[in-house]
């Protein structure tokens, strides 16, 4: 009897190639138990700087380091069989130019074994993006809402109400152009949404946008109610995680305190079995 191939990981081309067929799954992960998880169902796993918050309790995810990233990434790596792997790129590790950002997604990819990375920004990015792709690394774009922006726009707003559509449709052409294989669009109108995704030739990826996206993407922590500090407009939690959590440790308090845990079951004697 013949023993079935291996299962075959999905590659940014075949994401590209999605365009406009059955919507894409995309969630982050951040640790090896977690990534196996979503590998069963998604087609994208990401590993956010979201992490920063989400697990380091950070205010942001600007103090995310590199080095963060690179350790949740191989993590991540570890629980992966079939989906596309993407790291973000942290701030301060490309912004400052096309060098930098080859220097630093080099260590990414090496490092992790990731497929892709993402980096945030439009037109001001496209030259970046363009120089990372023109050098073999896959890049997806993230315009709209880009945290890593948040205080020069003013905190976590909607992007592209009224006239300001125009500068989001720049910024989709641009790095579209430039050669992402995807975008990411955070926290934008769902008619924009709905313009840029009919568009553009590569996939749209939603977190806020609209569900006529190709695909969409949210936090793990979030929608399974991990984290449960704040809860943003665009999260549906599909779990409560958080509150099933606490009330287990309740639980295990109390037995403990009362020594009902561990129980006979639970301890081992002389004649018993290991």
């Amino acid at each position: 009897m013949s023993q079935s191939a291996p299962q075959k990981a999905l590659t940014a081309s075949d994401i590209r190639a999605r365009k406009g067929g059955m919507p894409l799954v995309c969630l982050t992960a951040y640790t090896t138990p977690v990534a196996r998880i979503a590998d069963a169902e998604c087609d994208v796993v990401l590993v956010g700087d979201s992490v920063g918050i989400v697990l380091h309790g950070l205010p942001s995810t600007l103090p995310v380091t590199l080095e963060m990233m690179i350790l949740h990434g191989q993590a991540v790596a570890r629980g992966l069989e079939r989906a596309l792997m993407v790291v973000d790129m942290p701030f301060g590790s490309y912004e400052e130019g096309p060098a930098q950002a080859l220097r630093s997604a080099a260590r990414i990819m090496a490092e992790t074994g990731a497929g892709a990375v993402k980096l945030e920004g439009g037109r001001h990015m496209a030259e970046t993006i363009r120089f990372l792709t023109d050098r073999g690394i896959p890049v997806m774009a993230h315009i709209g809402l880009t945290p890593q922006a948040v205080n020069a726009l003013g905190g976590y707003r909607v992007q592209g109400k009224g006239e300001d559509a125009a500068r989001i449709l720049q910024d989709a052409t641009a790095v579209t152009e430039a050669g992402a294989f995807s975008i990411v669009l955070e926290k934008v109108p769902a008619a924009l949404a709905d313009r840029i995704t009919a568009d553009l030739p590569i996939p749209t990826i939603g977190i806020g946008a609209s569900a006529g996206c190709d695909g969409q993407i949210l936090v793990i922590d979030d929608m399974l109610g991990l984290f449960d500090d704040f809860k943003p407009k665009f999260v549906k939690r599909y779990a409560q995680l958080a509150t099933d959590a606490r009330a287990a440790v309740r639980d295990y308090a109390a037995e403990v305190r009362a020594r009902e845990f561990p129980a006979a079951c639970h301890i081992f004697t002389d004649e018993g079995a290991e």
